[in-house]
């Protein structure tokens, strides 16, 4: 089942989102198996991501690579609030 992955993180900043965003194309992940949308707004502080993926599981198998890539800017990962996806236009 597709789910919606929402992402509130406050103390990542567009320069960390950078950095994450390179080490994931040198990592080959630049474009992961399952995501199937991925955004990225910005909020009064830091960023609000939401990803659409096909599995939780595709979803948690990318994020053993992501959370140590966010670590290593000095971001705090934050858990994903999940809900199943029910439309997309």
């Amino acid at each position: 089942m597709a789910i919606v992955a929402i992402f509130e993180l406050p103390d990542f900043s567009q320069d960390q989102y950078a950095q994450t965003l390179s080490g994931l194309d040198s990592a080959g992940l630049g474009s992961p198996e399952g995501r199937i949308s991925h955004l990225a707004a910005s909020m009064e502080k830091g960023l609000l991501i939401v990803d659409i993926w096909e599995s939780e599981a595709l979803l948690g198998a990318f994020s053993e690579t992501l959370v140590p890539l966010m670590a290593g800017t000095g971001a705090t990962p934050a858990e994903p609030r999940i809900l199943p996806l029910h439309n997309t236009l």
